[in-house]
């Protein structure tokens, strides 16, 4: 069964930097495109970041470009976001993807990053 483990959350301050990773178990993860998700309390599911299965293309939503990085390294099944320069509106639960850039058909469970202002 395909699952995806995402670790790396906590609280930061803001101006700091976190690097959430993303282990992909259960089928073959290396051939699809992966991301990056987040809610934030009362809001809408929105994407936030993807990288193809080769890491030569990547995605990011506007309000992240030039603060956040995908990448992946498909020996390890793993895929990453490094998050610098955070915001407090960065907070959210951040959610591992595969399998698709806007309708991703795999999902993980979820880390809590919060940035305190």
């Amino acid at each position: 069964q395909a699952q995806l483990v995402e670790s790396g959350g906590g609280l930061v301050q803001a101006g700091g930097s976190l690097r959430l990773s993303c282990a992909a178990s259960g089928r073959t993860f290396s051939t699809i495109t992966m991301g990056w998700f987040r809610q934030a309390p009362g809001k809408e599911r929105e994407f936030v970041a993807a990288i193809t299965w080769s890491g030569s293309s990547t995605e990011y939503a506007d309000s992240v470009k030039g603060r956040f990085t995908i990448s992946r390294d498909n020996v390890k099944n793993t895929v990453y976001l490094q998050m610098n320069s955070l915001k407090p509106e960065d907070t959210a639960v951040y959610y591992c993807t595969a399998g698709g850039t806007r309708v991703p058909r795999y999902w993980g469970q979820g880390t809590q990053v919060t940035v305190s202002s």
